[in-house]
């Protein structure tokens, strides 16, 4: 199909919301007006319906290749679009990790021909790998990750000689997953010296803490000014970090920014009595207080982008006891309609969450020509109506491990087409899988 026009859409973007057309014609957006007349092969009555850029998922980790068992590409990136995702960016703790130039050209492979979102992916740095990340193409590959506490997986960069030559010689964005590890181990051996095995979901946050976070979150932010580096901290999980952000530069200019994800801003440790270890994530949901101070953050301008660290594990796994189950939880399919949630409850504009879900991810990480609706921008597109409610129950869940944290919630609204790079990959609940998203190009 190589021309779209979508008609009497309520278009929200850069900050507006205005009712007009959209002619795509070869993947582009090529005209936005109030009426265009023009012949398409396929036409969509929007009318009733807001038409936002397709968001941009700079976290997700979809578990190809090595452990498939949980998630693939084909699967997350299905699930993603049918959430009105259109682009996401991959982390490397996959199995191998992804700490060479080979390894990084296998995930490019895969995805070029099982995505059906676009698609971009992490370079992983380890404390030996250094040759390796510096030979990484800031054009094609969205940045280089550090885990500086662990997570899942062996990739913990914990050498401060390491960590200095990282930050002062890699030209591109580096994303950091900021928890000290040290300070982690000393609350575990607590816990474990008191509960023995019966350490229960509800004592994640008091274990994984925010001292934890903000003592290695301030390390990388001091590493970055040290040396001019282009810091990306992901997933702040506690009110302490937000301090380290500022919001007095415009988004382009800054050197130094931050992700906020939807579990942070959804959950906190009151939810953990119903919802156990479905809802154990590193860095942990913590306090009412901590999940307020980062809204106020995302609102104001400290905290940049919203995303989802989606990052699914089987059902097998998430039910055993909490020392033995993983960490991480599939998100893609609802974080739009959970953020559209928020905005009804008017705790954020429908305006900010397409700025913060699309527009800033775009800006935050120099994607070329997406992120708005703009003429001669690739056409990402999501169509949502904001009077549909949808239910999540095991029926409607797209990701491959058939479970999540918003199972029995009903959201009041729902994506009814999506549009990647000029495809329409997604209508009413069907998919079209004849073409595959395009490999994002970075400025």
């Amino acid at each position: 199909m190589s021309s779209i026009l979508i008609k009497s859409a309520t278009i929200v973007n850069e900050g507006k919301s205005f009712e007009a057309d959209v002619f795509i014609r070869d993947g582009l957006i090529e005209h936005i007006a109030q009426s265009i007349d023009k012949k398409a092969d396929k036409e969509i009555n929007a009318e009733g319906l807001h038409l936002l850029p397709g968001c941009i998922d700079d976290q997700v980790h979809f578990r190809e290749p090595g452990l498939t068992h949980k998630a693939e590409i084909f699967t997350e990136s299905r699930a993603a679009v049918a959430g009105g995702i259109t682009s996401f960016m991959e982390m490397p703790n996959t199995v191998p990790n992804t700490v060479t130039q080979e390894l990084l050209a296998d995930k490019y492979a895969i995805a070029s021909a099982r995505s059906l979102a676009n698609y971009s992916f992490f370079m992983g740095a380890t404390n030996d790998n250094m040759e390796e990340v510096l030979k990484t193409d800031p054009r094609n590959v969205c940045g280089i990750k550090i885990f500086m506490g662990s997570s899942t997986g062996n990739m913990l960069v914990d050498n401060e000689k390491t960590l200095e030559t990282i930050f002062s010689s890699t030209p591109m964005l580096i994303a950091t997953h900021c928890e000290d590890e040290e300070t982690i181990r000393r609350n575990m051996e607590a816990f474990q010296a008191k509960y023995g095995d019966h350490i229960t979901a509800d004592m994640h946050p008091l274990i994984r803490t925010a001292e934890a976070c903000y003592k290695s979150s301030s390390v990388a932010v001091e590493l970055a000014k040290k040396h001019g580096s282009r810091l990306h901290i992901l997933h702040i999980s506690t009110a302490l970090e937000t301090d380290l952000f500022s919001n007095t530069l415009p988004l382009a200019e800054k050197r130094i920014t931050a992700e906020a994800c939807i579990h942070h801003l959804w959950f906190s440790d009151k939810d953990y009595k119903e919802k156990g270890n479905w809802i154990k994530w590193n860095p942990a949901v913590k306090t009412e207080h901590d999940r307020d101070a980062i809204w106020k953050a995302v609102l104001d301008g400290r905290i940049d982008v919203i995303a989802t660290d989606h990052a699914p594990h089987t059902i097998e796994e998430k039910t055993r006891p909490y020392l033995q189950a993983p960490s991480g939880g599939p998100l893609v399919q609802h974080a739009l309609t959970a953020m559209l949630e928020m905005s009804k409850q008017g705790k954020i504009s429908i305006e900010k969450v397409v700025e913060k879900m699309a527009h800033h991810p775009a800006i935050c990480f120099n994607i070329e020509k997406r992120g708005f609706i703009r003429e001669g921008y690739w056409a990402d597109l999501v169509l949502v109506d904001l009077n549909k409610a949808t239910t999540v129950s095991k029926e409607n869940i797209l990701s491959k491990c058939n479970w999540s944290p918003f199972e029995g919630y009903t959201f009041g609204s729902a994506i009814s087409h999506t549009i990647v790079s000029g495809h329409l990959a997604y209508e009413h609940g069907n998919f079209n899988e004849a073409k595959q998203g395009e490999r994002l190009l970075f400025n």
